[in-house]
């Protein structure tokens, strides 16, 4: 069973782009994104994936993920079919020691928020943190990327 395991943080400043090695852009939706399940329709530059995503019984940290990559064209007609609002944004790759983090800057409705998230071999696995890295978001609901679909971050009070 593919396990994934990641943590999740706020980006502090736009440096990471200057230690980026790649950057690709996304653009997803989601045919289900009920509490405990997301299935997810991605197309990233020009492939394209599905993914299905179980529930966290851990606080967030971990839980299960199926991935496949589908026909480009199968991907954009999904996306039609996909609950209201597209995630869209661009991914750039950091490395960080022996990790990779995936900063997320995005557009649209979620103009503003920069995430950067790392995946991890185990929950005791402890990544270098870099310097543009700020508060732990790891588990808070409001920074899975179906909930901003829903409630975008433009929609946010100034104080969260």
């Amino acid at each position: 069973m593919a396990q994934e395991i990641e943590r999740k943080f706020l980006v502090l400043d736009d440096s990471y782009k200057h230690e980026a090695f790649s950057n690709s852009h996304i653009q997803q939706g989601y045919i289900c994104s009920d509490r405990g399940r997301t299935v997810r329709v991605r197309i990233r530059d020009a492939r394209a994936y599905i993914t299905i995503k179980g529930p966290s019984l851990d606080g967030g940290l971990s839980r299960y993920e199926f991935e496949q990559e589908i026909p480009l064209d199968d991907a954009r007609q999904l996306l039609t079919l996909c609950e209201p609002g597209i995630i869209d944004k661009t991914r750039w790759l950091v490395k960080s020691g022996d990790h990779t983090f995936e900063v997320d800057e995005f557009f649209g409705d979620n103009e503003g928020l920069v995430m950067a998230e790392v995946e991890l071999q185990s929950p005791s696995d402890e990544p270098k943190i870099p310097h543009f890295i700020g508060k732990e978001v790891t588990g808070d609901r409001r920074y899975y990327n179906s909930q901003l679909r829903r409630n975008p971050y433009k929609n946010w009070r100034e104080d969260t």
